[in-house]
């Protein structure tokens, strides 16, 4: 039997829908060797970086990817990244196939003045910041505030809303970061606004988590009723099913008592940002009104000012290059998966950009891992793998629930040596 060295890099989702893939497909006469490459000292990317911790549900994926990663053909490589620890071309000379599978994690700009101010932030960076990334522990959210505002019409936008929104108590029972509830408890902020650009029916939230938001105990949640039933009246009887179940529950929504309560999150449409003012910091955020003339969202010429302190942009997201992959338009490069003309693959955000949710990855990795066992030759390379290329590297490793080893490259200063064992524990209590 062949069996072909495939790299993957990126440990989320993505990464691991790929590993999934490329098991199943293995036969009599192919099978499959598979080392994770992961920056972070830590697997599953997303999961546990990019949903909320008080959605636990969506988490439980990640029983999933320990079935992938106890399978027998598989290592994970944490705290070793691409283009730093690993030159790209060293890995794509020993692997039959390198699957990129790293996401995105830069947070699209909103290109307006003011943008740069303090208290002018990034989903990109807040997201990650209450879920305990490394990276971001030091990040600095002002919340000396009454008021913030959240610019973006995703569940992306709808957590971070709801994180600020919550009574900090209702956080305590979820691994939300110590040092995030730490701020988030001393939190001056009370209403929370949602600025959409286009209208209710063209919002990219998902029905299932805005029927979540009339059950929050101590926040009240507006959306103008007129505003869903002018929608509902535009999109009429031919609107898709995404779309009708979303306005059924936005209108839920403005049929639920609101009022009442300390906390408040309220949905604004037609609004786009301007211009963010200040002196040392965000003050007020001045907003375009839009209306929509012939189908199509126009700007009316009229502003809108909202006093704030905080400003979080959750418009999407790019992909962070790697040296030797091409990338153009905040993704890999590539025709379906493949990066023409090498053995080089995409999957995931990396591949198509910032779209669907975390099972979207499962289709997508399979398809993608079929074209490339259809372009594998027909013998091996047989060049060795990433264990030559990491010298210098000091490596570990623990236990994965005692049945696999995931080997992690130590080079750890300061906060990485510090968070790591608390990060490990709460993974791997089976290890402790």
């Amino acid at each position: 039997m062949a069996t072909f060295r495939i790299a993957i890099v990126g440990a989320g989702p993505a990464g691991y829908f790929a590993a999934q893939a490329l098991q199943n497909l293995t036969t009599e006469d192919k099978s499959f060797a598979i080392d994770m490459i992961e920056r972070l000292p830590t697997p599953w990317g997303l999961v546990r970086s990019g949903v909320a911790p008080d959605h636990p549900k969506i988490k439980t994926v990640s029983k999933v990817f320990e079935k992938v990663a106890t399978a027998g053909n598989f290592r994970l490589f944490g705290n070793v990244e691409l283009g730093t620890d690993v030159a790209t071309t060293d890995l794509i000379d020993r692997y039959d196939a390198v699957i990129i599978a790293t996401g995105s994690s830069l947070g699209r700009k909103l290109g307006i003045p003011g943008e740069e101010l303090f208290g002018s932030l990034s989903a990109a960076d807040f997201v990650p910041w209450y879920n305990g990334h490394p990276d971001y522990k030091d990040l600095v959210v002002p919340v000396d505030c009454e008021t913030a505002v959240v610019i973006g019409a995703g569940n992306v936008a709808m957590d971070v809303a709801r994180m600020l929104a919550l009574e900090p108590s209702e956080l305590d029972e979820t691994d939300t970061a110590d040092h995030a509830l730490e701020v988030l408890r001393r939190s001056a902020i009370r209403k929370v606004i949602v600025c959409a650009r286009r209208g209710p029916e063209h919002a990219a939230f998902t029905a299932p988590e805005l029927r979540e938001l009339p059950k929050l105990e101590h926040t009240n949640v507006i959306i103008d009723a007129a505003e869903i039933q002018a929608a509902l009246a535009r999109v009429g009887d031919e609107a898709e099913k995404d779309v009708r179940s979303n306005l059924a529950a936005m209108e839920l929504i403005t049929q639920t008592d609101n009022s009442g309560r300390d906390r408040t999150m309220e949905f604004k449409f037609f609004l786009a940002p301007l211009e963010i003012r200040g002196t040392d910091r965000a003050e007020e955020i001045i907003l375009g009104i839009n209306n929509i003339e012939d189908g199509k969202v126009v700007a009316t010429g009229e502003t809108t000012t909202i006093k704030c302190g905080l400003v979080i942009s959750a418009i999407g997201y790019e992909a962070s290059s790697i040296h030797g992959v091409p990338y153009a338009k905040g993704k890999v490069e590539n025709v379906d998966g493949r990066v023409v003309g090498t053995n080089v693959y995409a999957v995931g955000w990396a591949k198509r950009g910032p779209s669907g949710v975390i099972g979207t990855n499962k289709s997508d990795a399979s398809d993608v891992v079929k074209l490339l066992i259809e372009d594998l030759p027909a013998q091996p390379k047989e060049r060795g793998d990433i264990t030559d290329l990491i010298v210098g590297h000091r490596i570990d490793f623990f236990c994965f629930h005692g049945t696999n080893t995931i080997y992690i490259s130590f080079n750890l200063y300061g906060i990485w040596r510090r968070s790591l064992q608390r990060l490990l524990q709460r993974t791997f209590p089976s290890c402790n």
